[in-house]
């Protein structure tokens, strides 16, 4: 088949008309939305065995087994096994020539009344071969119809490409996922996680295919446990305390992790904290893994596999302003956020040009950032590195001459402190009464002997084979990277001398 926008119709016809497919649908929570969109393209006898919408959890219980939660991933699978091993059952040994599938969704739309928390799961179950094992594809999607019956036609033509793309795309995963908004587009429809697995999907690095999720714009952002697999957000950031840390982790520094610490044992003292699950995060945006205008999604890989090595949560984020990150958090938590970040990163904050598109400006994006229990914590920096920032990312900037600050460092250095930094005049009233307030707070306590790190150093001292290196990153992940080879390191001596001389 072609790979050309089709109609949802048109999609769902071309799979009734391949005599080859042929399957299930069972639906819950929004009625039989996807089976309706085949049944109405006409020519759906040849293609569906059976329809089922389990939407009773009496009837839905005996059919499935007890669950928990209706609408989860445990649903899904069991759905997809109960309806996939029924079919092989009754109709395997009589139909040795047609690939079968199982179609699966457990969704919950807009209620009658209350907020509008609609989201779902959906799943396939397929053969691209009538001789081969099965493949499978699920994922999790939000709703943002704010009618039901609207949520519900958007669940149906999300199913539908869903088992398009499954049959016809398979070999293309990137433009699988691409074509799950067809006919939808991103205001309707979020896909926030999917998962292929299955024979077809062997060499697939799944962690790749939901970086696509943020790369296509299917969703804003997605999330890495501590192991490194892709988590659904909801779950893990639920009715948490966040403490987040953004940064490039390439690779992650002792700096990064003396952040988070010393920032941590501020953050718990928080009295609303008391009792409170908290979450550790590093985030990344998109556009750091696009400097270079490409991702490569190698060092992608191994951002994440090393940042894991800290016992961290990892964060890919379209949300460039903070303020549209703490509103990302807001939906799934109403605790304190705590962000961790440089001096230079504070800067960023109060650089208004990031702000022109808000009708209220830099107003407008502080009274979004800081609603409902946000605070900043400021980690400092030495006199020289303020000072080369201020020359390459803001030369025109009226920031004071560092011979105004009086900040030490225990060697004698200047350290610029949101204590004591100085912002365009304009803004001094605005910034005084964030600090003064507690909305921003210096970062106490750290190890000052670990200032002088930077990432760039780390990797060209990897390149040049300097073991130095290893002093420079939390000992768990230098071992890892030693292991895994990751940012250009190599085991072999002749190799890591021919670098060094060469370089």
């Amino acid at each position: 088949m072609q790979n050309e926008l089709l109609t949802t119709n048109r999609k769902a016809l071309s799979v009734n008309l391949d005599n080859a497919k042929y399957g299930t649908f069972a639906e819950i929570g929004a009625g039989q939305e996807t089976a309706r969109v085949f049944f109405q393209a006409g020519g759906a006898a040849g293609t569906i065995a059976k329809t089922i919408s389990a939407y009773d959890m009496t009837f839905s219980d005996e059919i499935y087994g007890k669950s928990k939660r209706y609408v989860s991933r445990d649903r899904l699978t069991t759905m997809l096994n109960h309806e996939y091993n029924l079919l092989e059952q009754r109709l395997g040994d009589d139909d040795k020539g047609r690939c079968f599938f199982s179609f699966a969704n457990t969704v919950k739309t807009k209620p009658y009344q209350g907020p509008n928390d609609a989201h779902g799961w959906l799943g396939i179950r397929y053969q691209s071969d009538p001789d081969g094992q099965t493949n499978e594809i699920i994922l999790h999607a939000r709703m943002w119809d704010d009618d039901n019956l609207k949520q519900q036609h958007a669940i149906g033509t999300l199913g539908t490409n869903l088992i398009y793309g499954a049959f016809y795309l398979y070999e293309r995963p990137d433009k699988l996922i691409e074509s799950l908004l067809d006919n939808l587009g991103p205001n309707r429809i979020e896909v926030d996680l999917i998962k292929f697995s299955g024979p077809d999907f062997e060499s697939l690095d799944n962690r790749i295919m939901n970086l696509l999720l943020v790369r296509k714009g299917l969703t804003q952002a997605v999330l890495f446990s501590p192991e490194g697999k892709v988590e659904l957000a909801a779950n893990a950031l639920y009715k948490k305390a966040v403490l987040v840390e953004r940064g490039s982790f390439r690779p992650v520094t002792k700096v990064n992790i003396d952040m988070l610490r010393c920032s941590g044992a501020q953050f718990i003292q928080e009295p609303a904290l008391q009792g409170k699950d908290i979450i550790v995060m590093a985030e990344i945006t998109m556009n750091n893994l696009l400097a270079s205008g490409e991702i490569d999604y190698e060092d992608f890989l191994h951002r994440i596999d090393s940042l894991a090595t800290t016992g961290n949560y990892t964060l890919i984020s379209n949300y460039f302003e903070f303020y549209r990150l703490t509103q990302y958090f807001r939906r799934y938590t109403n605790e304190t956020i705590g962000i961790a970040m440089g001096i230079n990163n504070l800067l960023e904050v109060f650089n208004e040009k990031y702000y022109a598109h808000l009708p209220g400006g830099i107003l407008e994006s502080f009274g979004r950032l800081f609603r409902n229990a946000v605070k900043l914590y400021i980690y400092p920096m030495k006199q020289k590195a303020y000072r080369h920032y201020l020359e390459i990312q803001a030369p025109d900037s009226d920031a004071p001459p560092s011979s105004t600050l009086q900040s030490e460092s225990a060697t004698g250095e200047l350290l610029i402190t949101c204590e004591n930094l100085r912002i365009e005049n304009k803004l001094v009233n605005l910034y005084k009464h964030l600090f003064e307030n507690g909305y921003i707070e210096h970062i106490r306590g750290i190890d000052e002997s670990l200032m002088n790190i930077f990432s760039r150093d780390i990797l060209d001292r990897i390149a040049n084979a300097d073991s130095t290196w290893e002093t420079m990153v939390p000992e768990k992940t230098a071992a890892f990277i030693k292991e895994a080879q990751l940012f250009g390191y190599n085991t072999d001596p002749a190799s890591n001398a021919a670098k060094k001389l060469t370089k």
